[in-house]
């Protein structure tokens, strides 16, 4: 029987994911010409910009640590060819503490979202004003700082190797869930503060913008369904080979096609289109590193679990 390969597709598409949030999480982290952005600029905004720009930075440092912690046990991994099991489980969970302590950064700028929504409502001002507030600032900002952080705080802590698997599997899910959530709402709200300016006709007249606006409006909704599907039907899973790793190759993979269509349309059709939606996806938006997502996802997909096992 021929042995079974240490280098699959599955092991080279994680590796790739790996490096590809250690080294954009790098350049983020020392990229410093955002420092004194706030200088031109007059209050309340300046100062709204500075404590943002600063508390952003601060918690990005522990996504940075997050990166070199799951960048090195996978190179560890690769060299050695073998991981012990609650190490394993222990590189996750640091790596999901920090990336927790990342998201709270965001806690200013969902504080301003509510005081801007608070002072519109002493203001008496119409309920569109209010509701837009609510729809475009609040939900957005208060979802990415504070519910997806403890929700990856409670991953973390049930990613035991003596706790049930099924715990950690059910967490990931609500996690993973949640993380899309934050993806469709801080994107939408985006893409409606750009058709709010410039009017519909600024879709129907590039049909790239069109593409965006729907695949980030009903694309990632969709998605958002489907996992919530996935994760009902895996309530019951009790061990990792019992994982439908199709379905959670579907989802990886959508997520990473859709931050690569974003980059790629900008890149090849946008032309001289710069607008709020490109400065928010490509000049602000830490996330990036997911368009090597589909890496992994592909070999999830196609995986045939009774060939290639796990070391």
């Amino acid at each position: 029987m021929e042995p079974q390969k240490f280098y699959t597709p599955l092991k080279i598409g994680l590796l790739a994911v790996v490096t590809g949030y250690f080294l954009f999480t790098l350049h983020g982290m020392f990229t410093l010409s955002w420092i004194g952005e706030w200088e031109p600029l007059h209050e309340p905004i300046r100062t709204i910009i500075f404590v943002e720009d600063i508390s952003a930075t601060a918690c990005l440092a522990f996504r940075f640590l997050a990166s070199i912690i799951a960048f090195s046990a996978t190179i560890i991994y690769f060299i050695k060819k073998d991981f012990k099991k609650q190490t394993a489980y222990k590189v996750i969970r640091w790596v999901l503490v920090f990336e927790g302590i990342y998201w709270l950064g965001l806690l200013t700028t969902a504080g301003y979202s509510v005081q801007g929504f608070w002072n519109i409502l002493l203001q008496n001002r119409p309920l569109g004003s209010l509701l837009n507030s609510l729809i475009v600032d609040v939900i957005p900002t208060v979802m990415e700082s504070i519910v997806l952080p403890i929700s990856l705080f409670i991953l973390a802590f049930k990613v035991k190797s003596n706790k049930p698997i099924k715990l950690a599997v059910k967490w990931s899910f609500i996690t993973g869930t949640i993380f899309i959530v934050v993806f469709w709402l801080t994107n939408t709200s985006s893409w409606l503060g750009i058709v709010g300016q410039a009017g519909i006709e600024y879709l129907t007249a590039h049909p790239e913008h069109l593409v965006s606006f729907v695949s980030t409006v009903f694309g990632l909704l969709a998605l958002t369904i489907y996992i919530g599907y996935i994760a009902k039907k895996s309530a019951r899973t009790e061990t990792l080979e019992d994982l439908k790793l199709g379905a959670i190759g579907i989802i990886i993979t959508s997520l990473g096609v859709y931050f690569l269509w974003n980059y790629f349309s900008w890149v090849f059709l946008a032309g001289n289109t710069w607008n709020y939606w490109y400065a928010w996806f490509l000049g602000h938006n830490m996330d990036l590193w997911m368009l090597s997502l589909p890496l992994l996802g592909l070999p999830l997909l196609f995986r045939n679990k009774d060939a290639e096992k796990q070391r």
